[in-house]
């Protein structure tokens, strides 16, 4: 049955390796997601404390460094084997 129990039971708890590959991918995603989304943040953070005339360092420095990780997983994730569909039914 599709909602039982006896159902999600079926690998007992192994996952096969092309599944963990694709997931690793799909884990990079995640990653370069969050870091995305905060590098913009701190470039509009950035931004009005320039143009507001008020000190902007720090912000700058922390974009920087959000910017630098963002490209080194990006530069991780093509190394990676293309995402499939690891959905199959």
């Amino acid at each position: 049955m599709p909602g039982s129990a006896a159902g999600k039971d079926q690998n007992h708890g192994f996952v096969r390796s092309e599944h963990k590959r694709a997931r690793s991918g799909e884990d990079f995603d995640i990653i370069i997601g969050f870091l995305g989304f905060w590098a913009a943040v701190l470039l509009v953070v950035t931004v009005w404390m320039e143009v507001t005339a008020q000190p902007a360092l720090g912000w700058a420095v922390g974009l920087l460094g959000i910017l630098l990780a963002l490209y080194g997983m990006v530069r991780l994730r093509r190394r990676l084997p293309a995402r499939t569909a690891t959905r199959q039914k």
